[in-house]
């Protein structure tokens, strides 16, 4: 696992060890993400919950995004991205948090310009973490959501719409931005 482009680019990121509830997003994955938002991601602020290795918000950072919040249940987690930002040098640029995404997203009064959600599969999580996500979205917002292709997410979630779903196999990738914006 490496970063694709930017400042960052070629620093290759540690994954969580041993850990089947993290899978590291693949990098044809991460590639298409980022290609879909290239021109959206500087200067915003971005949220990389159920952040695993970091390396959504560590890719985004790498591509001039302002700053990125990982927020992570695990310890185990959090220091492989702790480890991550101090290997690509953005430890200045990131605030860790451990906590569930409930209790992180009931107390945080941070907005966020790019989110990244990428729960553990089979668990319900995403579907019940996205509504509380757009409260906390800027009125630029956009919502990258993987996700297993036989969990079918809404065409539309409060405020947002799906823009664009990306198929790679068995994970699909679906992005929400504003409703309004989601032709931008």
């Amino acid at each position: 696992m490496r970063v694709i482009t930017g400042s960052a680019r070629g620093k290759r990121l540690v994954t969580v060890p041993g850990n089947d509830l993290v899978r590291p997003t693949t990098e044809k994955t991460k590639e298409a993400v980022f290609s879909s938002i290239q021109f959206d991601i500087e200067g915003r602020r971005i949220l990389d919950l159920f952040a695993g290795s970091g390396q959504m918000g560590i890719e985004a950072l790498s591509r001039g995004a302002l700053r990125a919040t990982f927020v992570d249940n695990s310890d185990v987690s959090l220091l492989v991205v702790k480890t991550n930002l101090k290997g690509t040098d953005f430890e200045k640029d990131a605030t860790l948090i451990k906590s569930d995404f409930k209790s992180f997203l009931a107390r945080t009064g941070d907005t966020f310009d790019i989110a990244f959600l990428d729960p553990p599969y089979g668990t319900g999580i995403l579907k019940e973490a996205l509504p509380l996500v757009c409260k906390k979205m800027s009125n630029f917002g956009i919502i990258v959501c993987e996700h297993p292709k036989e969990k079918v997410l809404p065409e539309k979630v409060d405020r947002f719409a799906v823009h664009k779903i990306y198929k790679f196999g068995k994970i699909y990738v679906t992005v929400y931005k504003k409703a309004g914006n989601a032709d931008e």
